[in-house]
């Protein structure tokens, strides 16, 4: 009688095991993408909470009439406090440090002014830690004993740069991309002020309907217009809110639509047509940055072009007359 032929496997799973694992995998994927459908959150509400809070603090500096009240509204940290107090004690925390780092927490969106005091702290003790475990690391453990005393020294030294340098870095990028985000929504963003505008709106209820309108598809740029509607409805003086939003965002046209928004409250000219011309020029930038890009494709494409599909087609091309030329000779 013959042996049954013996049935493939791979890695000992026969191939009704490999099946029932995909089909496992499969559902587990279904199911994974079930939850994340059910329990998507509003992008837009952790920003709200965060506006109201700022809202709250605004309308306590004007009504309250007690300090209880303030302090009630002002959360304190005690982490930061203690970092607060120890800076202070050594004398390296600076005023015009400290505001510097508030402002660019601000431009990268973080409302927090604890944080700066932690973004400084950061700076200052970060080098001395990653140094310290890099000095273990290297000369104590010696994790590359084939390197020489310059090669470590040169690790050491990149690595307290970095490690400086890091928490600025990181608010760097978060900046970075922020105003990117707000530059490409801004041209319709103004186009919808100025049909506020034309519509007979406030300028601060026109800034919170296209905070509303804007705040699903551009929620950086929807962010920054609400808060400044909070504080044309609460500061003393309307000039302070746009001076705010040109602080809190680092775009040279967004400080041109400040100015321009300062003036015609100053000089009661017509803000509709003074934001329509600026609509225009910030729509003709963007479409120059697009052709700019589209520009500079064809060098892009060039080292790709020389190191990946040449080579291709002259394999293809010249492949079959080479083996033609070899089964000749």
């Amino acid at each position: 009688m013959d042996a049954p032929a013996p049935v493939g496997t791979l890695f000992g799973l026969t191939a009704t095991d490999v099946g029932t694992l995909l089909a496992a995998l499969a559902t587990l994927a279904m199911l994974f993408a079930l939850y994340a459908v059910m329990t998507v959150r509003d992008p837009m509400a952790k920003r709200v909470k965060a506006l109201n809070e700022r809202r709250e603090q605004l309308k306590a500096g004007i009504t309250a009439s007690t300090g209880k009240r303030r302090a009630s509204l002002v959360k304190k940290n005690q982490t930061t406090d203690n970092m607060r107090s120890f800076l202070s004690s050594l004398k390296v925390l600076q005023d015009d440090q400290l505001k510097d780092a508030q402002i660019r927490l601000a431009q990268a969106g973080i409302r927090s002014k604890d944080l700066a005091v932690a973004v400084i702290f950061g700076r200052m003790f970060m080098p001395i830690i990653i140094g310290g475990l890099a000095v273990i690391l290297l000369y104590v453990v010696g994790i590359q004993p084939e390197w020489g005393p310059l090669k470590r020294f040169f690790a050491f030294a990149i690595t307290l740069i970095l490690a400086y340098k890091a928490p600025d870095l990181y608010i760097d990028n978060k900046v970075t991309k922020r105003s990117a985000a707000i530059r490409k929504g801004l041209p319709d963003a103004l186009d919808l002020l100025v049909i506020c505008a034309e519509a007979g709106l406030t300028v601060d209820a026109a800034f919170n309907r296209v905070a509303r309108e804007l705040g699903k598809a551009y929620p950086e740029l929807g962010d920054e217009f609400q808060l400044t509607a909070i504080e044309l409805s609460f500061l003393t003086e309307r000039r302070m809110a746009f001076e705010n939003l040109a602080t809190r965002v680092k775009l040279d046209a967004v400080k041109g639509v400040v100015t321009t928004m300062i003036q015609t409250e100053k000089y009661g000219t017509p803000l509709a047509s003074a934001l329509r011309v600026l609509s225009a020029e910030f729509r003709h930038d963007r479409m120059m940055r697009a052709e700019e890009k589209a520009a500079r494709l064809p060098a892009i494409m060039t080292v790709p072009l020389i190191l990946f599909i040449l080579p291709t087609l002259f394999v293809v091309i010249l492949g079959p007359a080479a083996c033609s030329i070899s089964e000749a000779f």
